[in-house]
Formats: C-alpha cells, sequence, structure tokens
C-alpha cells in the first residue's frame, strides 16, 4: 500500500494541486466554511485531503449539491417532512452526511433482502400441508411430557 505522500504525488504532482482540485470540487453548494483562515486546506494532512476529495467528487458525481444529499437522507428515513431533523443535518460537514446516507442505504438494503427472505419463508409454508404441521405438534408434546415427568 503506497502512502499518502506517495498517492498525491502520483494523482497530482503536489499538495497545492491537490488542494486546489478539492477546492474546484467544492463550490458553494458542497462546502461548509469550518476551515481555520490563518491556515486553510494547505495545513491539513494528506491522507485527509486524498480522502475529502474522494468524498466531495463522489457526492457531486452522484447528488450535485448538499441540498440534494440532504433531501436523498431524508427520504431513506422517511421523514421528508420533519424540518427540525432537516435542520439539525443541514448542519453535518459533506463527509459525515456522506457517511450518514452510505449507513441508510445499506440499511434499507438489507431489510429489503430480509423482507424478499420472509416473503419466501412464508411462500415455502403456505406449500406444506396444513396437516404436517398438527402432527409435529402431537408427537413433540409427549416428549415434552416425559421430560417434565423425568425432572421430578
Amino acid at each position: 500500500m503506497k502512502s499518502p505522500l506517495a498517492l498525491v504525488k502520483e494523482k497530482f504532482t503536489d499538495k497545492k494541486q491537490l488542494v486546489a482540485a478539492i477546492e474546484k470540487l467544492t463550490g458553494e453548494d458542497l462546502w461548509l466554511g469550518r476551515t481555520s483562515k490563518d491556515k486553510g486546506l494547505a495545513h491539513v494532512s494528506n491522507a485527509k485531503l486524498l480522502r475529502l476529495h474522494a468524498t466531495f467528487g463522489a457526492v457531486k458525481e452522484k447528488f450535485g449539491t448538499r441540498v440534494k444529499l440532504i433531501d436523498a437522507i431524508l427520504v431513506l428515513e422517511k421523514r421528508t417532512k420533519d424540518e427540525g431533523y432537516k435542520s439539525r443535518i443541514g448542519a453535518y460537514p459533506v463527509p459525515r452526511l456522506w457517511d450518514l446516507h452510505q449507513t441508510l442505504e445499506k440499511r434499507a438494503e438489507r431489510a429489503q433482502q430480509a423482507g424478499k427472505v420472509s416473503a419466501g419463508t412464508a411462500a415455502k409454508l403456505a406449500k406444506k400441508p396444513a396437516a404436517a404441521a398438527p402432527k409435529k405438534a402431537a408427537a413433540a408434546s409427549p416428549k415434552k411430557a416425559a421430560a417434565k415427568t423425568a425432572k421430578k
């Protein structure tokens, strides 16, 4: 695995070009101005800058703006009318919003797969004859009675 400095040199030739690429990706529509005015992005580590570039690139490609990303999160959480929640997550930076969106997508995918499995299980149960279930229950009850008498 290459070091962050090697990756910066390979993809951007130097840190200044990486910072410029991040600033190009982050306009008014994606960026929350939380950096120090004195230091700026030039004093951030290479690893963090690479992660920021990847995150902003993915968000810009998939959604375009922070507002669309926030709307997608609200849809996934089924809270589109919750203005308080919308304003709360509106204060989150883009990387945190992106992580939240990915988590919610995975959760929704798992829930959908669980729904398919339960529907498949229900179909299998519907195919079995109704008489098979009581026989098993009747066969299990003498065993339970014998186990209770053995414990006494």
